[in-house]
């Protein structure tokens, strides 16, 4: 599941704005997993290892590696609501940059475009969807903290706590929701 700031920062790269602070409703599967091993180049905090054309001298703050996990064949929708919706999703057929889900390889394909209508309801079938802590109380249900949204120099972070279910977990009480009518 991608983070709520990268969805901000995916709506902010079709509109071309610095960030893109509406609400929306998001949810997410994918269609695989897998771990890739990535170099870093760390950065020396002191400066006496400065990095050179993107590489620092190994040692101290030299190359490392690490596992990323990643995730394959990912389907996203993304609920934009009222007019500050709208503005957003017209951007999508021409976008003012890449879209992508984080990283520069992340490229982003939209498939659909659709206008429904959203009704609240008492009960819902529990799913693959970030959920505001307290929205339901399904027993196997996983709070993560997640960025929220990043400021546009990149020096601050919003962080929130949401609830995620790994597998569908039927119909439950929730609060706050809504449905699509269609």
């Amino acid at each position: 599941m991608p983070p709520p700031s990268t969805v901000r920062g995916l709506l902010a790269a079709a509109t071309g704005a610095p960030c893109e602070s509406l609400a929306f409703g998001m949810t997410a599967w994918s269609e695989g997993d897998g771990v890739d091993a990535e170099t870093y180049h760390p950065i020396d905090a002191t400066g006496l290892n400065p990095a050179v054309s993107g590489r620092v001298r190994a040692g101290k703050g030299g190359m490392t590696l690490r596992s990323r996990p990643f995730l394959t064949g990912v389907h996203l929708t993304v609920w934009l609501p009222g007019r500050e919706g709208d503005r957003v999703a017209r951007a999508f057929p021409r976008p003012r940059w890449a879209l992508c889900l984080g990283r520069s390889q992340d490229l982003v394909h939209v498939e659909a475009r659709a206008q429904v209508m959203l009704e609240p309801v008492e009960e819902a079938i529990v799913g693959h969807a970030l959920a505001p802590v307290a929205g339901h109380d399904v027993p196997s249900e996983i709070a993560h903290r997640m960025a929220a949204s990043i400021s546009t120099d990149r020096m601050s972070t919003r962080w929130s706590d949401y609830l995620w279910c790994d597998l569908p977990a039927g119909r439950h009480r929730v609060r706050g929701a809504y449905q699509d009518t269609g």
